[in-house]
């Protein structure tokens, strides 16, 4: 157990699933066999999630006001933050108070991080829009990292299903203004997320990373014909990558880069040229269990691939695989972390 990483846990939004999906893994005793858990939340939160999934008084809780009081024999270490009253955040319910809340889980976290006193940590689905009402005046919880972590390098939302990486180079914008993103700066965009998919895939410990880069038109632009996106820009961003050591190959039309991915398994990783290119595909495959890593950081975070699903938040019905596999997927980026430091 002492060799194992210590993982931050942090409950999400109060009104969701999140606080659910800790305490079911809690209560199964899931943590311990890959990390060193620490709970980081309001205590009454964590407690009327054991209670709605009818655990309470089944998982020994150690409450912490410091990480240095950790002790994972005398039970589940939380490390509680006095700052939110259940009462008044109901199920299924946007508040600013849970908003605040979870902004300041996830600086805490970077902090605890910063300070070695953890080695990464995955937290419950957020709700951006409460977020926002509480203050947050950047686009979403990466750019908030960024932010804390004072990061200039790129970053951004890393999509895994079934091991396979994707890595979007336009996300949440309009389809008409994708290839106008896609062409600014010379392909910079592609440029950056080919960095970013190569960076976060040798993070998790794959040597040498193979990428494959989709196309944005049908058929590759059928050379020139259908759209010329391939030949003047994502082509040579394929090429700059590869001059500069990155094992990345393409573009491939998107009805074959995945199947050349996930059946013929030729690719550790896919660049996307916008949102829905890569999620249709991971999410057929497996929509249960898909998770997020936020990528271009050093610091390992993960997130289930879920929201908060507020339909249901509150009925104890909320299934794990998702929310297992981010803790999976941290504490292995966390021990690939640890090694590296030390080479």
């Amino acid at each position: 157990m002492a060799e194992k990483p210590v993982i931050g846990i942090l409950l999400g939004d109060a009104a969701g699933v999140g606080p659910e999906l800790v305490a079911k893994c809690a209560a199964a005793r899931f943590y311990e066999e890959f990390c060193r858990p620490v709970i980081i939340g309001d205590l009454r939160v964590l407690e009327r999630a054991l209670a709605v999934i009818q655990a309470d008084g089944q998982v020994k809780l150690q409450v912490i006001d410091n990480m240095e009081d950790a002790d994972w024999h005398k039970g589940l270490p939380v490390l509680d933050q006095k700052n939110l009253d259940p009462e008044k955040v109901p199920f299924g319910t946007k508040t600013v108070e849970s908003g605040k809340a979870c902004l300041d889980m996830l600086k805490l976290g970077v902090e605890l991080w910063q300070e070695r006193k953890i080695s990464g940590y995955v937290f419950g689905p957020l709700n951006k829009a409460g977020m926002h009402e509480a203050g947050l005046e950047l686009e979403s919880e990466h750019h908030y990292l960024a932010q804390l972590l004072g990061h200039t390098e790129p970053f951004g939302e890393i999509n895994v299903t079934n091991g396979l990486y994707t890595t979007r180079t336009t996300s949440h914008i309009p389809i008409s203004q994708v290839s106008a993103d896609l062409q600014e700066n010379d392909g910079m965009r592609i440029k950056r997320a080919i960095r970013l998919s190569y960076k976060t895939l040798t993070g998790a410990g794959i040597e040498n990373p193979r990428i494959g880069v989709a196309a944005l038109n049908p058929h590759c632009g059928e050379n020139g014909d259908c759209g010329r996106e391939e030949i003047d820009v994502i082509g040579p961003a394929i090429r700059d990558a590869q001059e500069n050591g990155i094992n990345a190959s393409g573009p491939f039309s998107s009805d074959i880069v995945f199947h050349k991915a996930l059946v013929k398994k030729e690719f550790d990783g896919v660049v996307t040229m916008y949102h829905d290119q890569g999620q249709i595909a991971l999410k057929l495959i497996g929509f249960e269990g898909g998770i997020t890593v936020a990528g271009g950081f050093e610091i390992p975070i993960v997130t289930c691939g879920h929201g908060t699903a507020y339909d249901i938040a509150g009925k104890g019905i909320v299934t794990t695989p998702s929310f297992e596999n981010a803790i999976r997927q941290c504490s292995r980026m966390a021990v690939v972390a640890a090694r590296k430091e030390k080479e």
